[in-house]
């Protein structure tokens, strides 16, 4: 499995084998996560997305308004000062605040670089932590913060049954999206059987499962697994919303090696605020 971005640094790589696309249920996956231009090259093909997802608001419905996490311009005012949590990685967030300056995320440069660090600033100024995954889903889920930005449903929705106040959003502005691939090593020797194991992960059923795994859930590629998850489970999942959040979510910024060391340098400052 590799990140959708990355799947022409493995194909320039030479690691990835290719597949017969007429084996892969293409028709199936969302539209929006086919990513053809990401997982084909000169017309062949090497990865299918498996499974993907958002960067955006997740929140305790029972603390906050959820009519305020519509507006991406909560995420540094002072209404829910001390009780934000940060997701503790650049590339999404910085996207999510590009999102909220009216920017695509395709389409950040460094003459943006200004009005990104002054948001980037005022986030800090009213957040509790900037956290990793595991610390930012803990303070979520105990109470120690009301808002975690840069969550979305790969944090609240393994949590329903038991946390069923935990709810995520995607804002009027729209939010960031990732998705995952999967694809058949070069290398292998076992490459048949390596074919039909994506095959499943990719077919209704594998997509159901891994959808909602106990690591993390997360929203299933192929729109048919919808037949095999439970009513609560899209409930959480928002499965039914899917058409709609699609087409008001961007994907990660992918910036040049420059941009990208001014990205990362923007970060490094506001943690040390």
């Amino acid at each position: 499995m590799i990140d959708g971005v990355d799947v022409h640094r493995a194909i320039d790589l030479d690691l990835l084998a290719e597949m017969p696309a007429h084996a892969l249920p293409t028709a199936d996956i969302f539209p929006e996560v086919r990513m053809e231009a990401n997982n084909t090259k000169d017309g062949k093909t090497y990865a299918v997305t498996e499974k993907f997802g958002y960067n955006t608001i997740s929140y305790d419905k029972t603390k906050v308004d959820p009519k305020d996490m519509q507006d991406l311009s909560v995420i540094w005012s002072d209404k829910y000062k001390g009780r934000i949590a940060l997701y503790d990685y650049y590339l999404p967030m910085i996207g999510l605040v590009g999102l909220g300056l009216g920017k695509k995320t395709a389409d950040l440069s460094d003459a943006d670089m200004p009005a990104i660090k002054e948001k980037l600033a005022a986030m800090r100024a009213v957040s509790k932590q900037v956290s990793d995954v595991v610390s930012s889903q803990t303070a979520l889920a105990t109470g120690e913060v009301d808002i975690l930005v840069g969550g979305g449903e790969w944090i609240t929705a393994v949590l329903s049954a038991d946390k069923p106040s935990l709810d995520w959003t995607i804002p009027e502005q729209g939010a960031v999206r990732w998705a995952q691939s999967i694809g058949v090593m070069k290398d292998s020797t076992k490459q048949d059987l390596a074919l039909k194991f994506v095959q499943y992960i990719v077919s209704p059923e594998g997509q159901a499962r891994l959808a909602t795994s106990s690591c993390y859930w997360a929203m299933p590629a192929n729109a048919k697994a919808g037949e095999h998850l439970t009513d609560q489970q899209k409930a959480a999942l928002r499965f039914d919303q899917q058409a709609e959040y699609l087409k008001k979510t961007q994907l990660y910024p992918i910036p040049s090696a420059e941009l990208d060391q001014q990205f990362q340098d923007a970060w490094t400052e506001m943690l040390q605020q």
